[in-house]
């Protein structure tokens, strides 16, 4: 064989191995491109959980300072209620005991039982109701 001629087959080779690594690199650009979209595709999934995740956070967070707010109003609500409650039991010995009234409410007394036998206006019966009723899951 002559020079010419291996160097003919040389570059018929060299030819047939670029043709190849054309090949290969635009199937691995092709692919690339593929897991491009589809990681584009996850992407969207994702920062759309995120952003569905964050309203129900937002949400949350606004039920909870709502309940916050309130407990605060109920706080403020309940908080002179011993003390009325000892005003009350000062102001009419000669009535019957409010400790004994709070002890009807414990047997399950009513307000209208309360103000029959107590002696005791509505209105105070309807404290002595509520500050000594027994709640669910206590011991009475």
């Amino acid at each position: 064989m002559s020079e010419f001629a291996m160097l003919a087959a040389a570059l018929a080779f060299l030819a047939l191995v670029c043709v190849a690594l054309g090949i290969v690199c635009n199937g691995l650009h092709r692919n690339q491109q593929r897991l491009l979209v589809e990681q584009a595709k996850r992407d969207a999934l994702r920062d759309a959980r995120i952003k569905e995740l964050g309203k129900r956070l937002d949400a949350y967070l606004t039920g909870s300072i709502r309940m916050g707010e309130e407990l605060h109003e109920l706080r403020r609500v309940v908080a002179p209620l011993p003390d009325k409650v000892s005003q009350i039991e000062q102001r009419d010995p000669s009535s019957l005991s409010f400790t004994q009234a709070a002890r009807l409410v414990g047997m399950g007394a009513s307000v209208d039982d309360l103000t029959q036998s107590c002696g005791l206006s509505k209105a105070e019966a309807e404290l002595i109701s509520r500050l000594h009723k027994p709640r669910a899951g206590q011991p009475q």
